[in-house]
């Protein structure tokens, strides 16, 4: 029986075989547009071509004028100028010699900045036919990084912990509320809270597990409670390798990680099925880079496949590529390569 694309998703949630592997397509808006424009498509006429199980829903900043200084080209709510390719680098770091006190005074977001009041009406539109979602996306340990300098960071977490605590609770308590104020209003329309921190790299996690635990683990855990308290599924976009830190995360009931990086160390996609795929869903693992960038539809097709050969048994598996921005350099053919073989190769029988 053919399934709802919301349907098909929670039944992966609940580890169990929906009709087929779930799609999901996460780009940049450079490969976006570029895609649309080669397939003559709209947005959701490129959701189709792919089909993305997903739908997303977004509040809208509301707050005051963020103006980039000289030489910045964007400016975050936590006041980092930011300048470089893409979102960029911070060009400097306020609160890396700040004492406890400049912490608590420093001017932190308001969540009134957030303007949740059209999420509700976006997400009622889809009528339930694909999975939602929904909830600030909460970089924290990436703002954390922003405001102290990540060096400075490390070393106050042994020399300074009590400010590294204070620095991340502001910065969370801002998230935390921002999504229950879309949880408020919208939460039975969403289905899964979304959030992102990359606490892996290409060589194993950017923090020990050690570390991990005391600074990060708690305040992933508060966000998780959140949208476990409303009734959703938690899913963490979390690049690079980082399997030693999958244990904590599944002890603090996180629901799914994306996207999973065959490529870096410890990744290895038949290990993470076998050690840890009856309690935590797997979204991603096709490789953004060697695979989808120099590949050809060919070698794409016979790529998905041998990733769904490993992931797809006994569900809680959801296909897609290993980076939730598909680059504008990607060739479009690929991605189609990719998301045809998903419905070739990911029916259950």
């Amino acid at each position: 029986m053919r399934l709802s694309s919301r349907d098909r998703v929670l039944t992966t949630f609940a580890h169990q075989t929906p009709d087929r592997v779930p799609a999901w397509c996460g780009a940049s808006p450079e490969f976006w547009d570029k895609a649309k424009k080669q397939l003559s498509l709209d947005d959701e006429g490129l959701c189709l071509r792919f089909s993305d199980d997903f739908r997303r829903v977004f509040a809208d900043y509301a707050g005051p004028n963020l103006t980039p200084s000289a030489g910045a080209n964007s400016v975050t709510v936590f006041g980092i100028q930011r300048s470089g390719y893409g979102f960029g680098q911070p060009l400097s770091h306020p609160l890396a010699d700040a004492t406890l006190d400049e912490v608590h005074t420093y001017p932190w977001p308001d969540p009134d900045w957030m303007d949740v009041s059209k999420i509700r009406g976006e997400a009622a539109s889809y009528n339930r036919q694909y999975a939602i979602l929904g909830g600030d996306w909460s970089p924290y340990f990436h703002d954390a990084i922003d405001l102290l300098g990540m060096e400075n960071m490390l070393y106050k977490m042994y020399d300074q912990p009590e400010l590294v605590d204070a620095v991340l609770g502001h910065i969370v308590d801002y998230y935390a509320e921002v999504s229950r104020r879309i949880f408020e209003t919208a939460g039975d329309q969403i289905d899964i809270f979304f959030i992102g921190n990359d606490f892996g790299s290409q060589t194993g996690p950017l923090l020990g597990e050690g570390l991990f635990r005391r600074f990060m683990l708690p305040h992933l855990r508060r966000l998780i409670d959140l949208g476990h308290e409303y009734g959703l599924k938690v899913m963490l976009h979390c690049c690079g390798g980082f399997v030693q830190l999958i244990p904590s995360m599944i002890e603090v009931g996180l629901d799914a990680l994306h996207a999973i990086q065959p490529s870096c160390r410890g990744m290895d996609l038949a290990r993470l099925k076998a050690d840890f795929g009856g309690r935590i869903v797997f979204n991603g693992a096709i490789d953004s880079h060697h695979v989808l960038i120099d590949g050809t539809p060919a070698s794409v097709r016979e790529a998905t496949r041998e990733v769904l050969d490993k992931m797809k048994p006994g569900g809680g598996y959801i296909a897609g590529a290993s980076h939730d921005y598909i680059l504008e350099e990607t060739p479009v053919e690929n991605v189609l390569a990719m998301f045809d073989a998903i419905q070739e190769f990911g029916c259950y029988e």
